[in-house]
């Protein structure tokens, strides 16, 4: 007998996959390279492709033109994940990435209590059990990165890599408020929001040029146009997946979170981090404090 799978799971699966190589792309990308030319090139060639894909499939008249409170929206929600890339980009330069991608992964966490704080749910038990459990894998990769030389009190780019995450949780809790309680259309906020984006990085990076220190000599790599295309794939497959019936979004963010699994398999091997089995297991603890804070009722 065969079994029938859904028809959302490949395109969500390939989801995840992009996402964990996206991640891979953008610490080849910023080793040993200044962070906002990096973020602005990927965020240029992704962003160009997004475009040349509306303007191909016909729907640029319908996403184009837009009121003046939905451009401010918009473009509120592209400076706020600005800073978060901003951020990321920088954390995964200075850290291992078998420790950027497994704190990245704990996003539900406070987007879930962020969600406790402005629609003031209260925890069922076993959400306090999960929260707990994503707390106690933070921990460990807190002793961890002692180890390692990095303390997460007082290394920058433990700051950044929380900082990154908590700014990416608000972005999500504001997606919610665009596009469910202001009804926004998704494609029309995705066109803006890629176009102000570009805008916005192009200008933060005009001003470092001009101010700032430039210590570090920017290097092309081909892992810089790969970064931002990976990411337009994975959120096009994403909200492919979706669209499509029978779904249930809380299975699929799961499995799309599980793109952190990828990123530190492949990316441990590749810039040969160390500790493995110990971040494993810090890792699982925060896999299955995620799982439960997704099941849980």
């Amino acid at each position: 007998m065969f079994v029938t799978l859904p028809a959302w799971l490949l395109p969500i699966l390939l989801s995840a996959f992009g996402l964990g190589f996206y991640d891979l792309c953008k610490k080849h990308a910023v080793r040993d390279n200044p962070i906002m030319p990096v973020l602005f090139l990927a965020t240029l060639c992704g962003s160009t492709f997004f475009v040349l894909a509306v303007v191909v499939t016909g729907e640029l008249g319908s996403v184009l033109f837009c009121g003046t409170r939905t451009w401010l929206l918009t473009f509120a929600k592209a400076l706020l994940v600005a800073a978060s890339w901003s951020c990321v980009y920088y954390a995964m330069r200075e850290l291992p990435i078998s420790i950027v991608a497994p704190v990245r992964a704990t996003a539900p966490l406070w987007t879930f209590l962020g969600s406790l704080f402005l629609f003031r749910e209260i925890p069922t038990p076993l959400q306090g059990i999960a929260m707990l459990v994503i707390f106690a894998g933070y921990y460990l990769f807190s002793v961890i990165g002692k180890q390692e030389g990095i303390s997460f009190l007082h290394h920058r780019g433990a700051h950044m890599v929380l900082l990154g995450t908590l700014l990416g949780s608000i972005s999500a809790l504001y997606d919610k408020y665009l596009l469910g309680t202001l009804a926004i259309p998704r494609e029309t906020m995705q066109f803006h929001f890629s176009v102000d984006l570009v805008l916005i990085l192009g200008t933060a990076w005009l001003i470092q040029s001009r101010f700032g220190s430039g210590a570090r000599k920017f290097t092309w790599r081909w892992s810089i146009p790969a970064t931002g295309m990976l990411l337009i794939i994975a959120d096009w497959l994403y909200f492919y997946a979706l669209s499509l019936p029978d779904t249930q979004i809380s299975i699929l963010s799961l499995l799309r979170r599980c793109s952190c699994v990828v990123t530190f398999a492949v990316g441990s091997f590749c810039f040969r981090d160390k500790n493995i089995k110990v971040k494993a297991a810090a890792l699982a603890a925060i896999l299955a404090g995620v799982v439960m804070l997704a099941l849980a009722k």
